[in-house]
This record gives C-alpha cells, structure tokens and sequence, in this order.
C-alpha cells in the first residue's frame, strides 16, 4: 500500500531572515534545487503519488514553482492556510480530508534528508516516529526510544526528525484552528501508543543561515 504524503510547507522561517522575507523557506536552495523540490523527488522515487502540501506565507510562490507536480511524477494538492499558518497540528487538521485516507506519511519542508520513505508502514499505534542522533543545536533531543516504543523520559534522548507516520484518529478530539502537534503526540506517548526508529543516515534540520550554509557546503556547492 503506498500511503498519501504531507509536506509540511507554512512555517514563515523567522530564524532563516532576511533569506524568507521575499522567499518562503520551502523554496530555499541548496544542491541546486530546493528544499521542498528535494522531498517531491525523493518520495516519487519512492513510489509516493498523492502529495498535500499546506502553506502560509508566500505560499502564491511554492504553487507558481511546481504546479500540479506533474514534473515531479506527482499530483501535488494544496491546503491554503491564508496569511496566518496553522502551526504543525492545525494545519494537518485542516487538510485531512484532502489526504483522503486513514493513514499518511508526513515530512517537514525544512529537512534534508535521505531518508528511505518507502520503508515507512501503518503504524500499530496513532503514530510512528523518525528519530535520529541530536545535532549539535538540539543536544537534549525530544523522545526517548526503547525496543520501538518511543517514550517522552529515558536515560538517553533523541531528535524527532519531522518524518512521521500518522492516523487521523490522533486529531480526533481538535478542532479546527492553529495548535502545535507535539501536545498530541505527547499524550499519545503516555498512553504507549507511538512506535518510532532511529535513523542514522544524513538529516538536517534547515533551520538558520548558519545551518543552510553547512547543508550547502556538505552538497559540494562553493563558499561564494
């Protein structure tokens, strides 16, 4: 079963300005194309097809840049949000009936990964998290992760990636308006409901100038 996929593409990039005031983070470069462009690309190599993608500020610009995703292999819809985002959880609220199915792979656009998407399952539980190693701007990490089953308390703690497995069952008491997601996952946590796994492989969370200059000098491009 392939699952329908979110790219989570609102966010406004405060820390990323002046980069974000005339363009909106998802459409940053590096590598030679951008960051949301990364993901359309690894997740139709993947086998990926049916691809929401909210946004917020600019968000007039990501659509002028890939369309319905027919270039990418994809059909792209969107979930307009306006000039105020819906913060991680509102926002997929709001576009769960344009994912159109139970479950669904969700990915933040400031990430780069390559992360094998394919690998992703149903979850047994309300969600399945990426974890992986904390970088050096993250060095207490978020959950702990024990024989699959992620914890919020452990001796040894982990970054969520922002590549999750979800149910729309987690969302079932919300309502519609702006709410963060990691509240939901907590208490889904508490109850032992979150499997996750920790990858090892390259992640990056894009998130300053001074992160997007490293993700750019790791891919090779010049200093200049």
């Amino acid at each position: 079963m392939t699952l329908p996929a979110m790219i989570l593409a609102a966010g406004r990039g405060e820390r990323l300005r002046p980069l974000t005031d005339t363009t909106p983070k998802p459409l940053i470069e590096a590598g030679g194309r951008s960051l949301i462009e990364h993901h359309l690309s690894a997740l139709a190599n993947y086998g990926f097809t049916r691809i929401v993608i909210n946004h917020a500020y600019l968000g007039a610009q990501i659509e002028a840049r890939l369309g319905d995703g027919t270039q990418y292999g994809v059909h792209v819809i969107y979930s307009r949000e306006g000039t105020h985002a819906l913060e991680t959880g509102g926002g997929i609220h709001r576009a769960l009936p344009l994912l159109g199915e139970e479950v669904f792979v969700i990915v933040n656009a400031d990430i780069w990964t390559d992360f094998p998407f394919a690998t992703l399952t149903p979850p047994r539980g309300l969600a399945h998290l990426v974890l992986a190693p904390n970088p050096p701007h993250h060095p207490r990490g978020d959950f702990a992760l024990k024989d699959g089953i992620v914890s919020n308390e452990g001796a040894e703690l982990y970054t969520y990636t922002g590549i999750a497995v979800l149910r729309a069952e987690l969302f079932a008491s919300c309502t519609p308006g702006a709410f963060p997601l990691a509240p939901l996952l907590r208490t889904a946590i508490t109850r032992g409901e979150v499997s996750g796994e920790l990858y090892r492989g390259a992640w990056r969370d894009i998130g300053t100038p001074e992160s997007l200059r490293a993700l750019r000098e790791w891919l090779g491009e010049s200093a200049g």
